[in-house]
Parts: structure tokens; C-alpha cells; sequence
């Protein structure tokens, strides 16, 4: 895995793990697990488009055309996995605490974005 995908994902678990817990001492245990499901749900997103998007061609020194298609595949895959797992979240969890779930997911996509200001 790329280093710039594995740092994304740390710093995002550790959102992620900062708003379980910060949900959890102040409005409960469903807060802190919704909180958590939402940011996993970026999580899994983020991962599902690296994976689409970096992987390889096959051929070294892939053309632009390529490349862009990678990219443009891998916001799909992010884009269905997002909405799938919203939609499990959403049917499955009775005691879902809409609020920390949004927020957490909200603050972990922010670090995904943040991540393209970090320089190598």
C-alpha cells in the first residue's frame, strides 16, 4: 500500500477513534459506536478508492488516459460503498445517534481532504 494511503488511514482512525470517544463520555455508548460506524464508513470509502484508483495497469509508465480513468473508477467505488454502508448503518442499527455519526464521518472525510495539502 502507498505510504501517502496508509498515513491517510492512520490519521483517520485516529479521528475517528477521538470522536467515539469524545461521543462516548458525553452522550453515551450509541453515541460513541454511531460515532465510530461513521467514521469507518470514510474510512472503508477511502480505502475503496485507493484501491481502485492506485492500482496498477499492469504497464509501467501508464498513459495519462489511464490514469485518469483510475481516478475517475475509484470516486465510483468510494461514491457505492459509501452509499452501501450508509444504507446498512442506516436498516441495522436501531439505536443509531444520527448526530455523532454524521459529525464523525464529516471530520474523517476532512482528513481525507487535508491530505492533499500534505506535502512528501
Amino acid at each position: 500500500m502507498h505510504p501517502q494511503v496508509r498515513w491517510v488511514l492512520r490519521c483517520q482512525l485516529m479521528v475517528t477513534l477521538a470522536a467515539g470517544l469524545i461521543a462516548g463520555m458525553t452522550l453515551g455508548f450509541n453515541a460513541a459506536l454511531s460515532a465510530l460506524l461513521g467514521g469507518g464508513i470514510a474510512m472503508a470509502s477511502a480505502f475503496a478508492y485507493a484501491w481502485r484508483a492506485l492500482r496498477s495497469s499492469g504497464q509501467a509508465g501508464s498513459d495519462a488516459r489511464k490514469a485518469f480513468q483510475g481516478q475517475v473508477a475509484g470516486e465510483g467505488y468510494k461514491f457505492a460503498v459509501t452509499l452501501l454502508l450508509f444504507t446498512v448503518v442506516f436498516k441495522s442499527y436501531a439505536q443509531l445517534a444520527a448526530l455523532p455519526l454524521f459529525l464523525a464521518y464529516t471530520a474523517t472525510v476532512v482528513v481525507y481532504w487535508m491530505a492533499l495539502l500534505r506535502q512528501q
